[in-house]
């Protein structure tokens, strides 16, 4: 596989009880950033699917809900390229764990209004596509 070809990834804002779920990403680009799950769409998988599993691989939980959050063209972190899709979904069931500790640091709900410092560079596009209902991002 060429790894000058862009990646395909999904990053899922988890809601619940007017809070957001979120991580400090380790061992990878935006090392020391706050993050919501997600990651690569594999072969043959819906963005659902793989926006389930991911959250489902990560922490644990289930969630229901999901819908289309935005799209945009994240190159914050030289080489890394990603066609990102944001989805949006409200927590069904579960509590979160660190089920993958060399990605991620602990998880826990932040208030929309009062998130933890610095973002990963999908979450303040996620947020504004809250906010405005801007969903194209072609930076």
């Amino acid at each position: 596989m060429n790894d000058n070809i862009p990646k395909v990834g999904i990053g899922v804002m988890v809601l619940k009880d007017g809070k957001v779920l979120l991580g400090k990403r380790k061992g990878a680009h935006g090392e020391g950033q706050y993050a919501p799950p997600g990651g690569g769409l594999d072969n043959m998988e819906s963005f659902e699917q793989c926006a389930r599993r991911e959250v489902r691989e990560e922490t644990g939980m289930e969630i229901d809900n999901l819908r289309f959050l935005s799209l945009s063209n994240l190159k914050t972190y030289p080489p890394a390229h990603f066609v990102n899709i944001g989805i949006i979904a409200d927590w069904k069931s579960g509590e979160p764990q660190n089920l993958e500790p060399d990605k991620s640091e602990d998880w826990a709900w932040y208030d929309l209004d009062n998130l933890p410092h610095p973002l990963f560079a999908n979450v303040p596009i996620y947020l504004e596509a809250i906010r405005t209902k801007k969903y194209f991002f072609d930076n």
